[in-house]
C-alpha cells in the first residue's frame, strides 16, 4: 500500500483521518472551505486557518476503472475504481478515494455494474487511516 505524502499543510488532514475523523482546512477569518490544504486562503489571502469536521457523506461525482494500472504493486486488483466525491456538507469541495465494499476491501471489491454518477456514498477508514468509499444502502 502506498502512504500518502505530507507537507506541512496537508499534516493536519492526514492525522485526523488515522483518528478516523474527515477534516477540511477553511479560512477561520472568512469561512471558506479549501481542499488540497494550502497556507493561504484563495478568497481573502488569510494565512489563518481551521480544520471543519465533515459528516463523511458524498455522491460520486465522477469515475474512472484504470487498465491497466500505473503501479505494479496494484496489477492484480486491475480494474479498479477510482471516483470523485462531491462532499454533502461542502459541495465546492472534491475529494478522491477508491470505491470499496467496506473498510480495508481490496479495490475491485465492488462490481462495476454497481457504479453511477451521483450514487451516494460514505467515507470509511482503513486501519491506517486511508480515506475510502462505500455506497450507502438506499
Amino acid at each position: 500500500m502506498l502512504t500518502p505524502v505530507t507537507d506541512a499543510d496537508g499534516a493536519p488532514f492526514w492525522g485526523y483521518a488515522r483518528q478516523g475523523e474527515l477534516r477540511v482546512q477553511a479560512c477561520a477569518d472568512c469561512g471558506e472551505l479549501r481542499f488540497p490544504p494550502r497556507p493561504c486562503c484563495p478568497h481573502c489571502q488569510s494565512f489563518v486557518h481551521e480544520w471543519r469536521r465533515m459528516e463523511g457523506h458524498g455522491r460520486i461525482w465522477s469515475y474512472v476503472r484504470p487498465h491497466p494500472p500505473l503501479l505494479p504493486a496494484y496489477a492484480e486488483q486491475a480494474p479498479y475504481t477510482v471516483i470523485v466525491v462531491e462532499l454533502s456538507d461542502a459541495p465546492r469541495i472534491r475529494l478522491v478515494g477508491n470505491l470499496v465494499s467496506r473498510a480495508g476491501a481490496r479495490l475491485d471489491s465492488v462490481p462495476p455494474g454497481r457504479l453511477r454518477i451521483g450514487a451516494r456514498v460514505q467515507v470509511v477508514f482503513t486501519g491506517d487511516g486511508l480515506p475510502q468509499w462505500v455506497l450507502e444502502r438506499s
